[in-house]
């Protein structure tokens, strides 16, 4: 699908957001400044988070309350020997949400089902975003989304 503005991204982020339940996790992936850390914020607006929610770059992972407890990683600063050490399936199979900024640096340590977003920048607002299921319920997000916006995501 394609975004021409934060507001556009947001019905994405309060669509999914009104989806997720314990065990989502999202991962999320797009050059530096593609949308990334603003997706996880619109989304945990959704979810029902209060507070100011910001890239846990340095913290690797901050967690927040809302509807569903919210854990928001970044796994760029990590190697995989790293944020295996983390535990990260405790959070995978939890009773939260997970959002994981440069989640395919890490693919071989995701759960077996989860839903993957690419940003790509194409303007100064302007984003294409692909969403592409692993497994889980994720599929039948992708095609739901398909039908609503017409987008082009991708199934796996």
């Amino acid at each position: 699908m394609t975004s021409s503005s934060l507001e556009e991204t947001e019905q994405l982020a309060a669509w999914l957001a009104a989806r997720a339940e314990p065990g989502t996790v999202i991962g999320l992936d797009g050059d530096l400044g593609a949308g990334k850390t603003a997706f996880s914020q619109l989304f945990a607006r959704h979810l029902g988070v209060n507070g100011v929610v910001n890239s846990p770059t340095f913290t690797i992972i901050k967690e927040y309350e809302g509807r569903l407890p919210l854990y928001h990683m970044d796994v760029y600063r990590l190697s995989v020997d790293e944020a295996d050490e983390l535990g990260l399936d405790e959070y995978f199979y939890g009773e939260g949400v997970c959002l994981v900024e440069w989640s395919s640096l890490i693919t071989e340590l995701m759960p077996e089902q989860y839903l993957h977003i690419q940003l790509e920048t194409t303007g100064e607002t302007n984003r294409i975003i692909t969403l592409s299921s692993q497994g889980g319920p994720y599929g039948e997000w992708c095609r739901d989304l398909n039908e609503k916006w017409g987008s082009t995501n991708e199934q796996q």
